[in-house]
């Protein structure tokens, strides 16, 4: 696991600044602490920072070149089947000079050039550098778990693990995207392959990117199919599950460092951690996070898990005193970022990279097997649907002179709302329910200036578009597959990836294995979600790894208590943030609207806390990155300024 960056300046030929990228490099420190090394031949460059995790001698040392020197590569990632790889170039007399996973994707590319992606197993984000072609190749892993930035200029294509190494290169200006910043107000993270900074792109998951002749071509190599349904038994279907989750955590234990787990409450890291379990020669690290606010805790549900396997388990608990990690969360997440659970994840992040290196999760077990209570989608909506078409009407009639719903509007609106929601298809209800700031409540807050400059359009697009072409009529597999497609790489892996890398530790996902999600896909919908049960299929399968009390309890999300801090530890500080001049002199927001908001929430007349966090993730950003940051982190263009050097003077 690394950070990587580079440049090819194919338009004008100009050398690249060896300098540069080791600067660019500098403020990805934290994801490589083990080592660094840059690689330059005239208009190429090739950055990387290590964290050592397999073949920890210096033969792993990156950039790497091939034998013959065509081929340089900078990489980030593991690729979990490389042994298996390894085995079938030495058969056919490849020779290798190391242990890394790095060489045999060496290998593979020079083998089969971007076919070699469908070899792979695993999470990776890579370039590769063809001094014979004089190409430059760029990769991303079939489901987002590794991030990769880019941006075209002039002169060329710089690539990136975080946007923010950008900062360190002399002809970028840190810009606001405001269409970016629209979506995320809607979205609470930002959807690939926008970015929040003018000029900057994300490679989305399962696309590799080719700088070849002067051109720029983009292709995706992969797709997860959900069609056509096998006939399968439950209890076949349940020994498949456990069958492929087993060998994708095997593979995940793959390591020359010491590895744990993450263990919540829910059934997802407890059956990972029942899985190492069976592996291990001894006990499993744990590391949970908790609450001193009882109904967010779960810390009594992750010790049922920890005692029944024996493990070595620690805990932390989140206080409101969170607000002094404030400064580093926005540094480290780069761009807008409003998922609130990012708070413990940054905290367990630190207290597992204590005591270990690698740390496997649960991640993807929602996604998998429909386990978000929006899947249902019954509800008033399909209530309302059932409703004869009459009535319907007359309904319409009835609700039409109430005036749309503003902030702080009272009952009827909100009423309307709903009714209003009701009679939306299904796939336009599900793009609804994914957003934190609704069409109604996002056009009272924005100004009029700052919805004609971002370009209002309609933030369902993005869902609806990638609502799934594979899933023929199901509606779950719809709303899976634009899970997996945007929410689950753009909010949760983004999470995961800036929380565990902010503290140099790997963070591995034994259900994100593309094998067994292409299993679970083809499953039919009905073992994945019956009436209102969830993950059916899967907690039938894993029952006997786990106490009774965690899989038929309900499900928990990863949630912090905001409501009541911004009511109390937070009030002052959200308001001195939101409502001074720097703030409101930006021109996205209507004051009444954001003070109003604050004091309606102060006051326990509507729960804005979501909202709130949003907008304060939003201001803070602009001013760590904006407002001060490009000067700052230029200082370490030279190589003499440390990343904490830079993030000191920033926040």
């Amino acid at each position: 696991m690394c950070g990587i960056a580079g440049r090819f300046n194919f338009r004008s030929g100009a050398p690249v600044d060896a300098a540069v990228v080791r600067g660019m490099c500098t403020l990805l420190a934290h994801r490589g602490p083990d080592g660094d090394g840059v690689f330059t031949r005239g208009d190429a460059g090739l950055g990387h920072r290590r964290l050592a995790i397999i073949d920890l001698s210096d033969a792993g040392r990156q950039p790497m070149s091939s034998a013959d020197g065509r081929f340089w590569i900078t990489f980030n990632g593991e690729i979990y089947n490389f042994l298996e790889l390894r085995k079938q170039f030495e058969t056919d007399g490849y020779r290798f000079r190391s242990h890394t996973d790095t060489e045999v994707i060496l290998a593979a590319y020079a083998a089969s050039g971007p076919a070699c992606l469908e070899q792979l197993r695993g999470m990776f984000a890579f370039a590769i550098w063809d001094a014979q072609e004089r190409s430059l190749f760029i990769a991303r892993d079939r489901l987002g778990k590794k991030p990769l930035y880019y941006r075209l200029d002039r002169d060329g294509i710089a690539f990136a693990s975080e946007p923010k190494a950008f900062l360190a290169e002399p002809g970028f200006e840190a810009r606001p995207n405001l269409t970016a910043i629209s979506q995320y107000l809607s979205y609470q993270y930002v959807p690939a392959p926008h970015s929040a900074f003018a000029g900057v792109s994300r490679l989305r998951p399962a696309h590799y990117l080719l700088v070849k002749d002067g051109a720029v071509s983009i292709e995706r190599y992969w797709r997860l199919n959900y069609t056509p349904k096998r006939v399968v038994s439950e209890n076949d279907a349940c020994a498949e599950i456990l069958h492929e989750l087993r060998e994708a955590t095997r593979l995940r234990l793959i390591s020359d460092v010491p590895l744990g787990a993450f263990l919540s409450g829910g059934v997802d890291s407890g059956t990972i951690v029942a899985l190492m379990a069976e592996h291990g020669s001894g006990p499993v690290k744990t590391f949970s996070i908790g609450f001193d606010e009882k109904p967010y805790d779960e810390l009594e549900y992750a010790r049922l898990v920890a005692r029944r396997y024996g493990t070595d388990h620690h805990e932390f608990v989140v206080r409101p005193q969170a607000v002094e990690i404030f400064p580093d969360l926005v540094w480290h997440y780069n761009e807008p970022f409003a998922d609130s659970s990012a708070i413990p994840t940054y905290y367990l992040s630190r207290l597992t990279r204590q005591h270990v290196t690698v740390a496997l999760n649960g991640d993807a077990g929602d996604e998998n097997f429909a386990g978000y209570d929006r899947y249902g989608l019954g509800g008033h909506a399909a209530r309302y649907q059932r409703l004869p078409a009459g009535l319907r009407t007359l309904i319409a009639a009835l609700i039409s002179p109430i005036p749309s719903s503003p902030v702080g509007a009272g009952v009827w609106p909100r009423a309307k709302r709903l009714i209003e929601a009701g009679a939306l298809s299904a796939p336009r209800r599900y793009a609804l329910s994914m957003m934190q700031f609704d069409p109604w409540v996002k056009a009272d807050l924005c100004t009029p200036e700052f919805q004609r400059a971002a370009g209002f359009a309609d933030p369902a697009t993005l869902l609806l578009d990638e609502f799934d072409p594979n899933s023929g009529s199901d509606l779950l597999d719809g709303m899976l597959a634009a899970d997996v497609n945007w929410y689950l790489p753009d909010a949760l892996l983004v999470k995961v990836d800036i929380a565990t890398m902010a503290h140099s530790l790997e963070g591995r996902s034994p259900l994100l294995d593309h094998k067994f999600m292409e299993l679970v896909a083809t499953l039919p919908s009905d073992m994945k979600r019956r009436g209102p049960t969830s993950k059916y299929i899967f907690k039938r399968a894993i029952r006997h790894l786990l106490p009774a009390d965690i899989i038929d309890r309900p499900k928990k999300g990863f949630s912090v208590p905001l409501d009541h801090w911004f009511r109390n530890e937070l009030r002052e500080m959200t308001a001195d943030v939101l409502l001074d001049s720097r703030a409101m002199g930006r021109g996205y927001f209507r004051t009444a609207t954001v003070r109003r908001m604050i004091d309606e929430h102060v006051r326990s007349e509507r729960n804005w806390h979501e909202q709130l966090w949003n907008l304060l993730m939003l201001e803070l950003w602009h001013r760590t990155f904006i407002d001060e940051g490009q000067a700052h982190a230029r200082a370490a263009a030279d190589g003499s300024t440390t990343e904490r050097d830079v993030l000191a003077r920033v926040v």
